[in-house]
């Protein structure tokens, strides 16, 4: 189970930082990944993190949205900064294991207004 949370109103240029916690899971195993989807639209990555610390990040969130982990808390990270309007939407948490399992978790809406 995901529950991700931390989302908000914020300016634009403005900064948030999304968390989701894990639970009932083997989180290391997990590669974990932050999803967003606007209004209207269909969900798209965002970025992704694995154990090691491997990060990759969609054009649009890169050198401004940076991801991290913390294994020991079973907890994935998400720090946005330089926030502009294009960025709202809803963002998702998601924990894939190979072929073995994909977990989705509730969303956490950011707004960003202009």
């Amino acid at each position: 189970q995901l529950q991700a949370f931390g989302g908000g109103l914020v300016q634009a240029g403005g900064s948030l930082r999304l968390s989701c916690v894990a639970s009932g899971m083997m989180f290391h195993l997990y590669r974990m990944g932050w999803y967003r989807q606007a209004p209207g639209q269909q969900r798209e990555f965002v970025a992704s993190i694995i154990s090691r610390g491997d990060t990759n990040y969609a054009p649009n969130a890169k050198g401004r949205f940076t991801n991290s982990r913390d294994d020991r808390k079973k907890s994935v990270y998400l720090q946005m900064n330089s926030l502009k309007p294009e960025d709202t939407g809803v963002y998702y948490c998601n924990g894939v294991r190979g072929t073995i399992a994909d977990h989705w978790g509730e969303g956490t809406l950011v707004t960003v207004s202009s």
